[in-house]
């Protein structure tokens, strides 16, 4: 007699339900832009109603903020493994391009949303805080870098963090138009040493 499936707990259920449902959305975004990003359709390409995306997530406002949370977390694997400090820093970049180079569409939503959250205030404010919290996490590297010696001691942390994310997301989009005219996997190279030389002391 086989073994009855273990069934879902209430939690591994709401976690299914978010993650296709978030899922849904990245696909709506690429398939046709921000503006047809609407609850209804969410829920319709889910496989689920209006009124359980509504649950799960309040608002529109909701479901953009667990989108851009779910793709931008874990981008580059390993680094909490690591010391933080320039390598950690480095490894950072250098994952960051690698993962570009093959832009599902969780990320490709993520790069259209970033991109569109300039004209539209309803998505500001999150990619905002993306940014600052990425920025952040740069700086955590940057204030450890410096502290053991391994940074330029004249090194801005913010201004350092912000070009780093400037080059990031710019290189994620030049990628995004035109993935034929940027190769990533030859330009992990070149702006992993850039950095290298730009904030070592000895450079």
């Amino acid at each position: 007699m086989s073994a009855q499936p273990r069934r879902r707990t209430q939690a591994e259920r709401r976690e299914h339900t978010e993650t296709a449902l978030v899922a849904a959305a990245a696909e709506i975004v690429v398939e046709s832009g921000v503006r047809a990003l609407t609850l209804a359709r969410v829920g319709e390409r889910a496989g689920y109603s209006r009124g359980i995306v509504t649950h799960h997530f309040g608002s529109k406002q909701g479901l953009v903020d667990a989108l851009a949370s779910s793709i931008q977390g874990g981008f580059v694997p390993g680094l909490d493994a690591m010391t933080p400090g320039l390598e950690r820093l480095l490894a950072l970049v250098d994952g960051y391009v690698h993962a570009v180079t093959a832009l599902g569409t969780a990320n490709r939503a993520f790069l259209l949303l970033w991109a569109e959250a300039a004209s539209a205030t309803e998505l500001a404010e999150t990619f905002r805080a993306r940014d600052r919290g990425f920025r952040a996490d740069l700086r955590v590297d940057i204030d450890a870098g410096l502290a053991a010696g391994e940074i330029r001691p004249d090194a801005d942390p913010e201004a350092v963090a912000v070009a780093i994310v400037g080059q990031l997301r710019g290189i994620g989009m030049q990628r995004l138009v035109d993935p034929e005219g940027v190769d990533t996997e030859r330009l992990r190279r070149d702006v992993t040493e850039q950095w290298r030389r730009a904030l070592r002391p000895d450079a």
